[in-house]
């Protein structure tokens, strides 16, 4: 009797599993319906590319699967897609228990485990859309999902053009004549990011004026139904805005607040910059906005701190997705202080800027002149004396319609950049509709 149950208990399980093995199969085989699972290991709120492709994706009727760390909130037109559901993977906290080495080969365990688990809990897509770097576990993980799913992988390699790779490798480097057969998708402006109208600015001012002192009003207008900021001054009963007479210039850098960008290359010039004013050089006080998060931030708001500037105000700012791209459209001009660790990778930030006709200075580093060009669009310094001297050289005047810094809008407007949504429709979307 005992053997006769067990061989029964056998036999239902081995028809429940093969129940689930046809059940799965045939979910399979049903190619997932175009549906696209856009994943990054990292915050979506930080991954602006990736938040492009599922827009992308939405606005051709796909169903996106958005899936990554929600640490910062995406962009309002993430949020209100349709077509886009957010998956978000947990946050797995660093364990300080042994070896730095053991440390991080639990976390790449968990980490997997944690993203193939998110990963089978969706509608099967098929495509994964998937983010490198981080490229471990991700890649690995995102196969093993293929696999189960029947689904094909995209590796989103962040723009390494097999142009750019070879400045530093050479034309006949094997690793140049591989990335010559993959589809290049470099970093274009989305729509959102172009020049601010002034009425809008203000609005953004005043915005910021609640929380951040160096957008509050110098003086009080000599009209009293006027509103004002430290940059715009908008009449109350027609809702006229006009510049305020004396601004101050308005600087913008983005960073990520880690050691590729060394933010005390800013900080020195920018301390010429308050002694070229003080040796009677006629300059506009300056109002320096750092934007980002990183983990050298309160390292270097600390530094900071501990200026005591006359001629200029630093602030920084975490900005809403929305507000970002109109911080920009409202500057007078970029900084960019990113070095690429491979030497190959174009500075996003750049390509925002220059989609809002904000002329930029940028530190060197090997291929940059594919994006910067120098003495056209922007300029190229080697250290912080010679951008303490670009910026004394752009803003001399200000805020005259004439010299290099109004040249350079008048250039970047003139350029008809291609966008995003064209540049994808172009490179991406044949590739899609051809393996399909």
């Amino acid at each position: 009797m005992a053997a006769g149950g067990a061989a029964l208990a056998l036999g239902a399980l081995l028809l429940v599993l093969a129940a689930l093995v046809w059940w799965w199969w045939r979910r399979a085989a049903a190619g997932g319906a175009g549906r696209v699972c856009v994943a990054v290991l990292g915050d979506l709120g930080r991954s602006p590319r990736m938040q492009y492709h599922a827009l992308s994706l939405a606005r051709h009727g796909r169903g996106v699967a958005l899936l990554g760390y929600l640490q910062s909130r995406p962009h309002g037109d993430v949020l209100r897609s349709g077509n886009i559901r957010l998956v978000p993977v947990a946050d797995l906290r660093g364990l300080r228990v042994g070896p730095k080495l053991f440390q991080y080969v639990i976390k790449v365990i968990v980490q997997a485990i944690q993203l193939l688990y998110t990963m089978l809990k969706i509608d099967q897509p098929s495509y994964i859309l998937l983010q490198n770097p981080p490229g471990l576990p991700s890649i690995a993980v995102a196969w093993v999902a293929c696999l189960f799913w029947r689904s094909k992988l995209i590796i989103d390699w962040h723009n390494y053009g097999y142009t750019i790779m070879s400045l530093s490798h050479g034309r006949n480097h094997p690793v140049v004549q591989i990335a010559k057969w993959a589809v290049t998708l470099y970093d274009k402006p989305a729509s959102y990011f172009k020049e601010t109208p002034l009425e809008f600015q203000h609005q953004l001012y005043m915005k910021l004026a609640k929380d951040y002192e160096p957008f509050k009003p110098r003086t009080e207008s000599v009209r009293s139904n006027a509103e004002m900021s430290a940059f715009t001054e908008m009449d109350e009963k027609n809702g006229h805005v006009i510049k305020t007479r004396g601004r101050p210039a308005l600087l913008i850098s983005s960073t990520s607040w880690t050691e590729d960008e060394d933010f005390s290359v800013l900080l020195k010039a920018l301390q010429d910059y308050e002694r070229y004013i003080s040796e009677g050089v006629k300059l506009p006080s300056l109002v320096c906005v750092i934007t980002g998060k990183g983990p050298l931030k309160d390292y270097y708001n600390g530094l900071i701190n501990k200026l005591h500037f006359k001629h200029i105000q630093i602030c920084t700012p975490w900005l809403e997705a929305e507000d970002y791209p109109l911080l920009l459209g409202s500057a007078d001009l970029g900084v960019c202080l990113h070095k690429s660790s491979s030497g190959l990778d174009l500075p996003m930030k750049v390509v925002d800027m220059f989609g809002c006709c904000l002329p930029v200075c940028a530190i060197y580093f090997e291929c940059l002149h594919e994006l910067v060009k120098h003495n056209e669009n922007g300029l190229i310094f080697r250290d912080s004396n010679e951008l303490a001297e670009q910026l004394k050289m752009l803003f001399l005047g200000f805020p005259t319609l004439e010299g290099k810094l109004h040249n350079f809008r008048k250039n970047l407007r003139a350029s008809k950049q291609l966008r995003w949504d064209e540049s994808w429709d172009q490179t991406v979307l044949p590739l899609l509709r051809q393996n399909e």
